[in-house]
């Protein structure tokens, strides 16, 4: 695989741990550890791939309606998870973010979450952003919020907001829109998922649970995804220039 063709932005819907965990004979809680431990492989994989940003779905708003163990479990996870990985990204030079409605995690993890994004900011390689407590649907509405108290305010025209308006106003402002969109466990769903930013994605499913998602699987999602004609509504004609 030549790294130049590789998509520049991956995003990844990791679903599938509980039924990984059910299938194996495991508790539920198990498969989400099992999750966890996925992602350096992945992490590890596509920058060797040459992929510059992953981003990756890992708490939406609607999971804080699971039951209290396994939110508790995850956000109990997901802090020794911050702590234990953080050298490995300064010594990876991987840059981490988090987008999302991060004010409805836990004190600890939002201050975790803070000192990983600050401690890796000026790192220059691959740009891994986890999405916590995330919602497309939250994400749009606070941007028409934001839009429409700067009209308010004059700091806006009504008549100059445009779709870059709109992208400057959502978590991934400073992140280009993702290339290749990969679900696991088989759904065939985008679960409220980077709606806007997904417009021109290609969309990979795999029978895969997240928890068998390996390095092998994410680079035949990337091989079938070089395979694909990305046209943006336009016919292979016009896409070269000529005339149709």
């Amino acid at each position: 695989m030549e790294a130049n063709t590789a998509p520049r932005h991956i995003a990844i819907i990791m679903d599938g741990n509980g039924r990984w965990a059910r299938r194996q004979g495991l508790p539920r809680l198990r498969g989400h550890q099992a999750g966890a431990d996925r992602l350096e492989e992945i992490m590890r994989a596509a920058r060797e791939m040459g992929v510059k940003y992953l981003t990756l779905y890992a708490f939406s708003k609607e999971n804080w309606q699971r039951p209290a163990e396994e939110v508790h479990f995850l956000m109990k996870l997901l802090s020794s998870y911050l702590d234990n990985k953080l050298p490995d990204l300064k010594k990876n030079n991987i840059v981490f973010n988090a987008i999302g409605d991060l004010k409805d995690m836990p004190e600890e993890v939002q201050l975790k979450l803070e000192r990983n994004i600050r401690e890796t900011e000026h790192n220059t390689g691959l740009m891994v952003n986890f999405a916590f407590s995330y919602s497309s649907r939250w994400e749009l509405t606070e941007a028409c919020r934001v839009i429409a108290r700067k009209t308010a305010e004059g700091l806006l025209k009504a008549e100059d907001i445009c779709e870059q308006t709109v992208s400057d106003h959502l978590c991934t402002a400073r992140i280009p829109d993702p290339d290749l969109l990969i679900r696991t466990s088989g759904e065939m769903r985008i679960s409220n998922f980077l709606l806007w930013q997904i417009s021109y994605a290609e969309l990979y499913v795999t029978e895969k649970c997240w928890p068998e998602f390996t390095k092998d699987e994410l680079q035949a999602a990337i091989l079938d995804y070089q395979k694909r004609e990305r046209r943006f509504g336009r016919t292979e004609p016009e896409k070269a220039g000529q005339t149709p």
